[in-house]
Formats: structure tokens, C-alpha cells, sequence
């Protein structure tokens, strides 16, 4: 089965940190770009940072660029967000998705993770 499991969601303090992870099964991440989005009650997705394939070029929204960092590793078909001084306002669904574009169609091949929850509250 082609899928992304997320992980290492849950509760922390504020000031505390997670790191997420996004594992591919039944194919290889190595081609993909992967990003991270998140969506908190009665909020519209939020896109919060992606990497390039070959994790040579990153982008992170405002909102957390200097507290979170996404790396990958294809060796093990996981990418990673790792998140410091998480907020309150950080409290969302967090989903992982990778994409690529397949060269002999020109079409989009995307995945997406369950999503994983994480809370920051004291």
C-alpha cells in the first residue's frame, strides 16, 4: 500500500519541542518533495514548511521560520519536522505530503498522511 504515516505528535508544554515524522511505504521518497501543512479548529490549512528532493532547498512560513527545521532522510523514506519553542497558537493537525512530478506524463503524483495532532498547552 503507497502511504505516508505521520508521527511523534502529542502534548507539550509551551516552550517544549516535538519532532514529527513522515514515513513513506511502498515507494521511495527520493524523488519528492515533502512539506508540511497544518490546520487548526475553525482555521484554514496552513502550509508550514516544505524541502526539495534533494534537501538542498527548504521554505518555512513566517510563523515558524527560526523554531522549526524539515529535513529528510532517504535512507530511511522519512522526512522530519523538528519543532522548538512550540506556542499555543502552534496547536493544530499536523499532515506531511510528498510530490513529484512524473517526467514521462507531466502529471502530479502526491501523497498524504493521516495527520497527527499536536497540542501545545500548559
Amino acid at each position: 500500500q503507497l502511504q505516508l504515516v505521520e508521527s511523534g505528535g502529542g502534548l507539550v508544554q509551551p516552550g517544549g519541542s516535538l519532532r514529527l515524522s513522515c514515513a513513506a511505504s511502498g515507494f521511495t521518497l527520493d524523488y519528492y518533495a515533502i512539506g508540511w501543512f497544518r490546520q487548526a479548529p475553525g482555521k484554514e490549512r496552513e502550509g508550514v514548511s516544505c524541502i526539495s528532493s534533494s534537501g538542498g532547498s527548504t521554505n518555512y512560513a513566517d510563523s515558524v521560520a527560526g523554531r522549526f527545521t524539515i529535513s529528510r532522510d532517504n535512507a530511511k523514506n522519512t522526512g522530519y519536522l523538528q519543532m522548538n519553542s512550540l506556542r499555543p497558537e502552534d496547536t493544530a493537525v499536523y499532515s506531511c505530503t510528498a510530490w513529484a512530478v512524473i517526467i514521462t506524463t507531466k502529471k502530479e503524483s502526491r501523497y498524504w498522511g493521516q495527520g497527527t495532532q499536536v497540542t501545545v498547552s500548559s
